[in-house]
């Protein structure tokens, strides 16, 4: 099979920045767009692909830290790990790296993810965004230590759950009901319920900060808006992710924030950008949508667009949620968050329910709560919605 070819000039050599599963679904696709050049694939983990959505959920329970391994790539390209990237030189076409070497490409992929917000620079803050994260986080959970974790999104609540699985007592510190902002009041409402009744004790504030200090060494402290002071053994945060385009500021693609890309996953007809980082067209605008799910989706439009160009087909993406804590599971497929009450197509309150909601617009939701379903089929519920 020859080489693919493209007005900018043959392609011969593809770099692939960021070893995730968006980089690592680019360079599978590009192979399968029959991409036989030099592929290299360069990530700052020193550990092989792996799946982050295992870190909060089964890693946090599991005793095999080899969980979260995803099965081997089958690209054939070269990979280096554990080296950052530090520059970009669209006009020469070269990306720097923190090891002092720069790589030559011809297209490029850009997959550098995301990182954890921070409420502080203290140590004691921890977050939990990567492998090293959450190995850390089971370690400390052993000696079952009290636990304040700030953040009632989806992250937030599944840290909280693990914890409590762990035997600690945990505060979670949120902004008015948990999961409110990303399900909706019905489904925030459903799953804060079951994590109060497994012990969970949830505190609402506009804002807080973190202190050092507390009742020992390596303790601290949260203080809320109403200047009360929470303490615990351990503070985790999850309040949010940075994109992480700073490597990208000589470029001239991005000042700050997201990556903006076009339809097809491109920046330019040589650069793609997936993932975390990307914000792409959406039916309700540009929108950064930073799920597993979508990463997927979009990584496979945008190095098909590098190899094929005008030619590949655009991102038609419909977003998939899913989530385990407290005792239960969802499965989401459309754009949330979902207003009013649900239609009941199979269960109903309080037991196993599959749901739909309708929206003006003709699009619709559906979710399965611990209601077991292919995705497929939930994504079918969703055309019935509409």
């Amino acid at each position: 099979m020859s080489r693919p070819t493209e007005q900018a000039g043959r392609v011969d050599r593809v770099l692939v920045v960021g070893n995730g599963i968006a980089g690592l679904t680019a360079a599978d696709t590009l192979r399968g767009a029959g991409f036989e050049g030099d592929l290299t694939i360069v990530g700052d983990e020193t550990h092989a692909a792996y799946s982050r959505p295992a870190l909060s959920k089964a890693l946090l329970h599991d005793g095999d830290d080899l969980s979260h391994e995803l099965a081997p790539p089958t690209h054939g390209a070269t990979e280096l790990l554990g080296v950052r990237a530090t520059g970009l030189d669209v006009e020469r076409r070269r990306v720097a790296l923190d090891d002092g070497t720069d790589l030559p490409y011809d297209r490029l992929v850009i997959a550098t993810g995301s990182r954890a917000r921070r409420l502080s620079d203290l140590p004691e803050e921890l977050t939990l965004r990567g492998l090293d994260d959450a190995l850390h986080l089971r370690s400390r959970l052993a000696e079952k230590p009290s636990v304040i974790v700030v953040g009632g999104g989806p992250l937030g609540m599944e840290i909280a759950s693990g914890c409590l699985a762990a035997g600690s007592q945990v505060t979670l510190v949120s902004q008015g009901v948990p999961l409110l902002l990303q399900l909706g009041p019905h489904l925030g409402e459903v799953f804060t319920a079951a994590a109060r009744e497994r012990g969970l004790t949830v505190v609402d504030t506009e804002y807080a900060r973190l202190e050092r200090g507390g009742a020992h060494a390596g303790a601290s402290r949260v203080v809320l808006d109403d200047g009360t002071v929470l303490e615990a053994d351990l503070v985790v945060t999850a309040v949010g992710d940075v994109p992480n385009t700073e490597w990208l500021a000589s470029s001239g693609l991005v000042t700050s924030g997201p990556l903006t890309v076009d339809s097809r996953g491109l920046v330019r007809p040589d650069v793609a950008a997936a993932g975390d980082l990307a914000a792409f067209p959406t039916p309700y605008g540009i929108r950064r949508i930073p799920l597993w799910s979508s990463a997927i989706e979009q990584s496979k439009v945008a190095a098909a667009a590098l190899i094929r160009g005008q030619e590949a087909p655009t991102l038609h993406f419909q977003p998939y949620f899913w989530t385990e804590q407290f005792g239960l599971s969802l499965k989401a497929v459309g754009y949330m968050p979902v207003f009013g009450p649900p239609a009941y197509v199979d269960g109903g309150p309080g037991g196993p329910a599959l749901m739909r909601w309708a929206r003006e617009d003709g699009t619709g939701v559906a979710a399965a709560l611990n209601y077991r379903i292919p995705i497929p089929r939930l994504r079918r519920v969703t055309q019935q919605a509409a």
